[in-house]
């Protein structure tokens, strides 16, 4: 039976069309992917799917959904009230009977419910609002970039769930630019460029045998794991010596010790909830309660305004670090003002200009952070942050919302930067594009670091072989 069918939909606003001509049938049971560019139309066309629309855009066409539509949003976190425990909500939302079965379908642990969602890794949280969803017995689930930021046993398991849910005859949408996850996970695909259709079918299809040249460029850009060659040793920029961190009364860091060199990248991996954003956030002095020593260039790094500005930090849900009243140009020409001491016509210029290497055009910087994709807002923030001229960039997650293409000419650009990269990420592939030196966290601890050759080539812990998996045989070939 078909659940979704849609025909000619259209969305425009008065200066440019979003979505033009797409049309596309789900049946019960079968998962689509609706793949693309950030700004492709994905987000805009999974939203014509729950009858919503951003404000100002006008929607035309067919969209019918037989039964309820349910919605996972892209960070979990952004779906949980924060002030109360999980159980209580879905207490809310269904009775009983429905809520154990909403669990079960959804493999969330019943003793997870008397926590909060602070207390649950990006897995658990994705977990529990998928959860939330199923309470109201969908017909179909728009799942928007479900994997996003999760290391790779995680993102496997994710993709379990939702395999799971489409075996029990529910529909599943998924917007995302995870070729992997696509390939695991969906029966069909449509390929979206500049809101129009450039491919469409079955995935294997599709994706094995592309007939558009944009198809083939995603393709081809998606970064495979490499071991890299060994990296030259080099005095350490940056060294974090015996890191323990808190939250609270709980530790969550336990003496980790990793150092990188000017130039060189440090990449950080490990499961959701093993530590890596605690460390990212010491090292920039976003986190308060540690001990241990943070050395840059020797000397340690303490709270001065002056000494802070030399690490920029790039977070990973990018639109949570933008104010939602001002344009994307005047946030990021005010780093220029304030730590560069330009005029505004100065700092104005050099962003558009900067902005305009990484693909973002004066047209959409003067816009509001409402009016731009994730990944436009991710490219932004990285460009406010290499307006300060740091000497180390913390990013965290910073690909995990981008399209191959998009990803692979950001990464070119970190690879050229002069100053010490920290690069917390789930893909390995990422990572081994990157990373002269490798630390894997789990559980707060250190379990493996070194060079990205050695780590790579011959993992020993099981964290490290498990998030390698078997990709790291195929790339030894």
């Amino acid at each position: 039976m078909t659940v979704v069918h849609v025909e000619g939909l259209r969305a425009e606003t008065d200066t440019r069309t979003l979505v033009d001509e797409v049309s596309f049938a789900l049946a019960a049971g079968r998962v689509l992917a609706l793949v693309g560019e950030s700004g492709s139309g994905k987000t805009t066309t999974g939203l014509a799917l729950l009858g919503e629309h951003a404000a100002g855009v006008r929607v035309s066409g067919s969209v019918t959904v037989r039964g309820n539509a349910g919605f996972v949003p892209q960070h979990p976190s952004a779906a949980l009230n924060p002030v109360r425990r999980i159980g209580a909500v879905f207490r809310e939302i269904g009775d009983e009977a429905a809520i154990a079965t909403a669990l079960r379908r959804a493999r969330v642990p019943e003793e997870l419910l008397d926590r909060y969602p602070h207390q649950l890794s990006g897995g658990q949280q994705q977990r529990v609002v998928l959860a939330q969803v199923l309470v109201g017995e969908p017909a179909v689930i728009i799942a928007d970039e479900p994997t996003t930021g999760q290391d790779a046993i995680t993102r496997g398991e994710i993709v379990a769930e939702l395999a799971e849910v489409a075996r029990q005859g529910v529909a599943v949408v998924i917007l995302t630019h995870d070729l992997d996850v696509v390939r695991a996970l969906a029966d069909e695909i449509v390929v979206l460029r500049a809101g129009r259709v450039v491919a469409a079918g079955p995935t294997d299809e599709v994706l094995n045998s592309p007939r558009d040249d944009y198809t083939r460029a995603l393709i081809e850009a998606q970064p495979q794991i490499q071991v890299p060659p060994a990296a030259v040793d080099r005095e350490p920029r940056l060294d974090v010596r015996e890191l323990s961190a808190r939250h609270r009364s709980a530790e969550v860091l336990h003496e980790v010790s990793v150092a990188a060199g000017a130039g060189q990248c440090l990449g950080v991996v490990g499961r959701s909830g093993s530590g890596k954003t605690t460390l990212a956030r010491c090292v920039a002095g976003l986190h308060s309660t540690w001990d241990g020593s943070i050395l840059l260039d020797g000397t340690p790094l303490s709270p001065r305004h002056t000494q802070l500005t030399r690490v920029q930090y790039v977070f990973q849900d990018a639109r949570a670090s933008f104010d939602e009243h001002r344009t994307v140009l005047d946030q990021i020409a005010r780093t220029s003002v304030r730590l560069r001491g330009a005029s505004t016509t100065e700092a104005s210029a050099l962003a558009l200009e900067e902005l305009a290497k990484v693909g973002i055009s004066s047209e959409t910087a003067r816009r509001r952070p409402a009016s731009l994709s994730g990944g436009e807002l991710q490219r932004a923030a990285l460009v406010r942050a290499l307006l300060a001229r740091p000497e180390v960039l913390v990013c965290d997650e910073i690909t995990s919302g981008l399209d191959t293409i998009t990803q692979a000419g950001l990464l070119d650009l970190l690879a050229g930067l002069p100053c010490t990269v920290v690069l917390i990420s789930h893909d390995l592939g990422v990572v081994s594009r990157l990373a002269d030196r490798i630390v894997v966290l789990d559980k707060g601890k250190v379990v493996e670091h070194g060079d990205a050759h050695d780590v790579l080539s011959d993992p020993r812990h099981p964290v490290t072989i498990g998030l390698l998996g078997h990709t790291i045989k195929e790339a030894q070939k």
